[in-house]
């Protein structure tokens, strides 16, 4: 979520095209694009009943995104015992908690049907007292898993990486140092998964690296030092036509390195803050840096094959592997979008601009979302259409074209806030709220699975 003040939640997670087998793997889904992937799509209409296939409610909290292998979604989520303090929607500031709470906490992995909702199983990984503290919008299941459809990797921060087949079954776990981050936030980039590895961003106030790890064993492969401190964007497993590379977001720069964990290329001139997740559209790297109150919140589209520090010089705005670049355009929480040649920016305060995708120029300004309020969420694209869900659980679906246009809105209960980024498998639309998770598919009927309802 941001820094926000906050947190990151951003969740997020971004894995390569190659595990596109899969429905919807990671942050993101295929590509980490947040396009909805067929031709059969879920509607663009619902609410807590219409269009309802099933909803179930989760114990605990988490902003973590659900993905799917198959016939079974995936969640992450952390039940504190006690008393837990209620999220506020709205700005960040403010929230900060100097102290964990004293509470005994449980760290858990949640398999559900996908047709009907029913829980499949539910996994305890941890209980204990957290050793960190996070903002009152974070939770300390903010980090999206992955699967690459035989397997699932769950990772919470400051306390550890689990590895689960896909009958709950744990196969390895890492434990992780806890580390401080900036003013307690809490931690949210996901890992990513390629070619039987599994890469994580720790970027924190104390020892930022990036790691390798044997997706089989969590053996760690290699490890690299980053001169950074606490980030929350989820690297980017980017499959260009020349190489394979990590892409990782920093408010020191954008680097990209090799698989080895060899520097490749790097950008300086991002935003104090860093929280969304790069990604690849026809051709070109999209990465963004928006913190709310730094006057630079750039856009970079990069092109492959870069090398070195290809930072632009003062007044430029591309350069040889830059192809363009917005200074002032970035949003703070959620992801760019990019479908049908055209860049979206969904700001957190509730704007929506368009760019076109190639070249960087505006197709519209900055359009406001009427009573939008907060977004973290990041925005998707399916049949044509936009969807910006805020954090009030309201879904804004705006035409796809080159005019701004609200066609409707679609909103959920009181307490649905959302901030998690939804998952799209098929004709399906998983919304993941405060409180419970929707299944949205055309003709349902609202099947309301209390938690922990006996077999499911």
């Amino acid at each position: 979520m941001a820094a926000r003040f906050v947190v990151v939640l951003a969740v997020a997670i971004v894995a390569p095209i190659a595990h596109a087998q899969t429905p919807w793997p990671q942050f993101r889904g295929p590509g980490a694009r947040g396009v909805a992937v067929g031709d059969r799509l879920p509607p663009d209409r619902w609410s807590t009943t219409d269009n309802v296939a099933w909803k179930r409610d989760i114990p605990g909290r988490g902003w973590s995104s659900p993905v799917v292998a198959g016939d079974r979604v995936f969640l992450t989520t952390v039940v504190n015992t006690g008393a837990t303090e209620a999220a506020k929607k709205g700005l960040y500031f403010g929230g900060e908690r100097a102290k964990p709470a004293d509470s005994i906490h449980q760290w858990k992995v949640i398999c559900l049907d996908l047709g009907t909702g029913q829980v499949r199983w539910e996994k305890l990984v941890h209980e204990g007292v957290p050793k960190t503290p996070i903002h009152i919008k974070s939770t300390y299941a903010s980090e999206t898993p992955v699967t690459d459809g035989k397997h699932v990797w769950c990772m919470f921060g400051s306390v550890g990486i689990w590895c689960l087949d896909l009958d709950g079954t744990v196969e390895w776990s890492r434990e992780l140092p806890p580390r401080a981050m900036r003013f307690g936030w809490g931690a949210a980039a996901s890992p990513v998964l390629h070619d039987g590895r599994l890469y994580v961003v720790d970027d924190n106030e104390e020892q930022s690296e990036l790691v390798a790890l044997d997706a089989a064993t969590g053996r760690e492969v290699w490890k690299t030092p980053r001169d950074e401190k606490s980030n929350w964007s989820t690297p980017y497993v980017w499959e260009n036509p020349l190489r394979t590379e990590i892409v990782t977001p920093g408010t020191g720069a954008i680097r990209s390195y090799d698989l080895d964990g060899n520097l490749l290329w790097s950008i300086k001139g991002m935003s104090s803050i860093t929280i969304a997740t790069p990604f690849e559209a026809d051709g070109l790297l999209y990465v963004s840096s928006g913190y709310i109150l730094d006057p630079r919140k750039p856009i970079y589209a990069i092109k492959p094959g870069a090398a070195g520090d290809i930072s632009l010089a003062a007044g430029e705005t591309s350069n040889q592997f830059i192809a363009w670049s917005q200074p002032a355009a970035a949003p703070y929480n959620p992801t760019t979008l990019v479908a049908d040649g055209k860049l979206w920016v969904l700001f957190d305060r509730g704007f929506l601009a368009c760019h076109d995708a190639a070249t960087g120029q505006p197709i519209y300004a900055s359009q406001r979302l009427p009573e939008g309020r907060a977004f973290t969420a990041s925005p998707w694209y399916a049949g044509g259409k936009v969807f910006c869900l805020n954090e009030d659980g309201v879904t804004f679906v705006c035409d796809g074209g080159a005019d701004f246009k609200i066609l409707h809105t679609n909103a959920l209960a009181d307490d649905d806030m959302g901030m998690a980024t939804p998952a799209i498998v098929g004709d399906k639309l998983l919304i993941r709220t405060a409180a419970r998770i929707y299944c949205i598919a055309a003709r349902g009927t609202a099947a309301v699975v209390p938690a922990g309802a006996p077999g499911g």
